[in-house]
């Protein structure tokens, strides 16, 4: 790293002067910054443009830029920063910076501001902008050229960084600023992970591993039969969510055979949410709970009866009886979702018989042909609401297939933002191979319409070049049909309410913003074009598929029969 600021080919007003210092700092921790068009922020988007040690990226509004920052920064696991004015474009950053935190995923605002005499005094744009994150980031307020140094310690110590730099008039001078002096090679390190000491475990008891978001794979418990979230590492014993109800059974009747299938200890690694089941085994008082985290916050709803850590100290094996167990139920579960998947679009019937099996094409079926089609390299990014769920379902996580979810505050905010964000940062770092890795979003109508203008990407910009977005298009919100506002009893405020059916015409909404457009309306015919964009797909394409949500429930209830939910 070099010690030196930058030169200007001319004199340079104050503001500007701080801007390089500051763009100097900034390079020797970020590679990359998300940058939106403002005024106040003119003297440091100036500054970046003329670095060649950081890519900027350019976003027309400050909720895409901060989602698609959070997106690069999931891949690259350091800080990405987001550049704006002043004002509500500020504001519009909370969104990413809660994720953020809740995710543990670096994360650094850094936004313009009016001198201290401005505020409060009613000058246009401008607001109360320190604290402006409350508990999500605290502020380093920047406000002359010596005090450029202070964002080290802030980058080294945490992972969602708001900077806060007090511009004065002139903003610019009468040129450019000329090219720095100074070029950074190496970045500085990125905080550290928190290490909560060792727990002792002892696997000869029956032993499952409950793998969330931010799971790693911890050493010592490879062969432990893991339930593992979509974006969790593909375990070695992978147990199927929807047979979790199985191990709080003292005792299951199988094939004339009693099975003892209780689970003595679980062991929680990461941030699981997605399963009622799942949780009912973190909080049922008779199995022994083990949480591990690598960050200050632990999923733990058993307080102090809880044992907390990073690492483990094994002893003892699991039991060949219980890892059969294990793989038993399993099978069971994995193959009950796929003869339901299947019986619901069989073969034609009639009668009550059809009423009972006309299921449809519902976003469950959308799910099971993306993971039919996705391969070694491939990325996955899902929408968190129905799914990250349905996913889960259909048997992620996938050895090779690195999978991306905003299950920090699980709120379906800027998911295409994040997708582009991920797409980029990943053919960045395969910038060799011969084709751009694929990468794949799954999301739901909702939240595709929520952040569809995430898709305008502004000229002469890095672009993804091999992004297919599939939108399970059910006319509103589906995961709701699942709920217990879904029943029927509730139904006549349903779709005012919850339901929320729009009609929005997808099609226009990808053309308009330069997207192709692909539409399908069953599961073959979604296999069929997800093989074809495998093979030739460039840029974004967006895939509609037209599913029903009537038959969500309906699905549910033969999923539940199935498995024994």
């Amino acid at each position: 790293m070099s010690n030196t600021d930058t030169a200007a080919s001319t004199e340079q007003p104050e503001s500007m002067e701080l801007a390089q210092a500051l763009a100097a700092q900034l390079s020797r921790h970020l590679t990359d910054v998300v940058l939106c068009p403002g005024s106040r922020n003119a003297p440091l988007a100036l500054a970046l443009l003329v670095r060649p040690d950081i890519r900027v990226h350019t976003r027309l509004d400050e909720r895409s830029a901060a989602f698609a920052a959070l997106g690069l920064a999931r891949v690259q696991r350091r800080h990405v920063g987001v550049v704006m004015t002043s004002g509500t474009a500020v504001a519009n950053t909370l969104p990413a910076m809660v994720e953020a935190h809740y995710s543990h995923t670096p994360l650094a605002v850094i936004s313009a501001d009016r001198p201290a005499r401005m505020v409060g005094t009613g000058a246009s744009q401008t607001i109360e902008q320190q604290g402006i994150f409350g508990v999500y980031a605290s502020t380093t307020q920047v406000e002359k050229t010596s005090d450029a140094p202070l964002i080290a310690e802030r980058f080294l110590a945490d992972r969602q960084v708001h900077i806060n730099v007090a511009f004065d008039v002139p903003l610019v001078g009468e040129e450019l600023p000329g090219p720095p002096s100074d070029v950074t090679q190496h970045r500085a390190r990125t905080p550290r992970w928190s290490n909560h000491g060792e727990v002792a475990v002892d696997l000869s008891r029956n032993t499952l591993v409950v793998a969330g978001d931010e799971a790693w794979e911890v050493e010592g418990l490879e062969d432990v039969p893991t339930i593992a979230e979509p974006t969790a590492p593909a375990p070695y014993h992978p147990v199927h969510p929807a047979a979790a109800h199985l191990f709080r059974c003292a005792q299951v009747s199988a094939n004339d055979y009693v099975v003892n299938t209780k689970v003595e200890q679980v062991i929680v690694v990461g941030h699981p949410t997605l399963h009622r089941g799942v949780l009912a085994l973190l909080n049922d008082p008779d199995i022994d709970l083990i949480c591990l985290s690598r960050t200050e916050d632990f999923t733990n709803p058993r307080g102090e009866s809880a044992q907390l850590g990073t690492t483990v100290k094994t002893s003892g094996e699991p039991t060949r009886d219980w890892m059969k167990i294990c793989e038993g139920a399993a099978q069971m579960a994995a193959d009950g979702v796929r003869e339901v998947l299947a019986e619901s679009v069989g073969e034609e019937t009639t009668g009550e018989e059809a009423k009972d099996s006309d299921i449809g094409f519902t976003g469950l079926h959308v799910a099971a042909a993306v993971g039919d089609t996705l391969s070694v390299g491939d990325v996955l990014v899902l929408g968190a609401s129905n799914p990250v769920r349905d996913a889960a379902l259909i048997g992620l996580p996938f050895d090779g297939v690195e999978t991306y979810s905003p299950r920090g505050a699980a709120g379906i905010d800027g998911t295409i933002a994040q997708a582009i964000g991920i797409a980029l940062a990943t053919q960045s770092r395969e910038a060799d191979a011969p084709r751009a890795p694929r990468t794949v979003a799954l999301m739901g109508d909702v939240t595709f319409l929520h952040d569809a203008t995430s898709l305008i990407l502004p000229e002469d910009n890095p672009r993804p070049e091999n992004l297919t977005i599939v939108v399970s298009n059910d006319d509103g919100g589906g995961i709701f049909e699942l709920l217990e506002q879904g029943r029927e009893p509730l139904r006549a405020s349903f779709e005012k309410a919850f339901g929320t059916p729009h009609g929005v015409g997808v099609a226009k909404l990808a053309e308009a913003c330069g997207a192709d457009y692909r539409e399908v309306s069953s599961a073959q015919e979604l296999l069929d074009v997800l093989a074809e964009l495998k093979e030739y797909s460039t840029g974004i394409t967006v895939v509609e598929a037209h599913t029903t949500r009537s038959s969500r429930r309906a699905l549910q209830e033969a999923l539940a029969a199935k498995v024994g939910q």
